[in-house]
């Protein structure tokens, strides 16, 4: 039975490797009769391969698209390749690409040898892509370990450093991971402060051995991407504002990043912006380098740091003619 498995999974990888095979060629590279090919064919048909025959002398057989994808067989040199290659795009800032990138990388790492995990580390290390890189980087394998967690729903354990540099270590039940074209977050249940919190994965250095399995919570938010938004551009910051943009929600978000606040339809022409930031007079200069037509909703007290900077700006342009 182990004989022909294994003789299964050689047939298989054959098919993958070219589009046709004479029955007399797969017989031959596999050592065995043409009766014995045909009976293998038939078995992956059973698995749910589509394995095609075309009769004749002339006729072969083609391993052709299915309903769903069949699990595939890589070499060393491929699998180098296909791991490459995800780890580029997990990091490429492409809408949609980068998450389902490190869902599969953590797959495929799990199972390379490593042999091959060491040639897809020195390439990564000494490739320099011509690409928007993050702002902050993040290793690709601390990505594939905190979404193996999530995967597996185990406890996560890490040390942490936050936005003042203070150093502290978590104990979590990871949800997901969520991506901006600039970071990456982890948003996780911190079981020692019995609470959801999101983290910055560049800022996250696991500690093993991870576990024990939890049983999955309801997220904080069906919009995890809102949520994560909400968290990092407004609650995180002292200074907070809600800001009346005079341009429709689409033309808006043209402008206005992850990074820069939440948005909120209003009406055909306008909308809402929840930002935040150190400071009202920092919360000036941000809302200002949007370039875009505004009124302050709240707080008041934003309309006189609005002032201040408008007198300097008037008096440094008296001084200038």
């Amino acid at each position: 039975m182990l004989e022909t498995s294994a003789r299964l999974l050689r047939l298989l990888s054959l098919l993958q490797a070219h589009r046709d095979w004479s029955g007399a060629e797969l017989a031959r590279r596999l050592g065995v009769t043409p009766r014995t090919v045909r009976r293998d064919v038939d078995r992956l048909r059973e698995l749910g391969y589509p394995v095609h025959a075309s009769p004749g002398t002339g006729g072969g057989y083609q391993l052709g698209a299915g309903a769903a994808l069949p699990p595939l067989l890589l070499d060393d040199d491929e699998a180098v390749a296909v791991a490459v290659g995800l780890r580029t795009a997990a990091g490429s800032g492409i809408d949609g690409v980068g998450e389902t990138s490190v869902g599969a990388l953590a797959k495929l790492e799990q199972v390379l040898p490593d042999r091959l995990r060491r040639r897809v580390g020195a390439l990564t290390a000494f490739t320099v892509p011509m690409l928007r890189t993050p702002e902050s980087p993040v290793d690709p394998s601390v990505l594939t370990e905190l979404a193996a967690a999530c995967r597996d729903s185990e406890r996560l354990r890490f040390a942490y450093r936050d936005h003042n540099g203070s150093a502290t270590r978590r104990t979590v039940e990871p949800h997901r991971l969520v991506c901006t074209e600039r970071r990456w977050y982890l948003v996780a249940w911190d079981v020692d402060r019995s609470g959801w919190r999101t983290f910055r994965a560049d800022r996250i250095v696991p500690t093993p051995p991870h576990g024990p399995r939890f049983p999955p919570r309801d997220p904080p938010a069906e919009d995890l991407a809102a949520y994560v938004s909400a968290g990092v551009s407004t609650t995180a910051y002292t200074a907070q504002a809600v800001i009346r943009l005079h341009v429709p929600a689409a033309e808006a978000a043209r402008a206005v990043g992850p990074m820069d606040g939440v948005l909120e339809a209003e009406g055909e022409s306008t909308c809402l912006l929840r930002t935040g930031a150190a400071g009202l007079d920092v919360l000036v200069i941000h809302v200002v380098l949007l370039g875009l037509e505004f009124e302050v909703v709240e707080p008041r007290e934003l309309d006189d740091h609005i002032r201040v900077v408008r007198d300097r700006l008037s008096r440094a342009l008296d001084r200038s003619s």
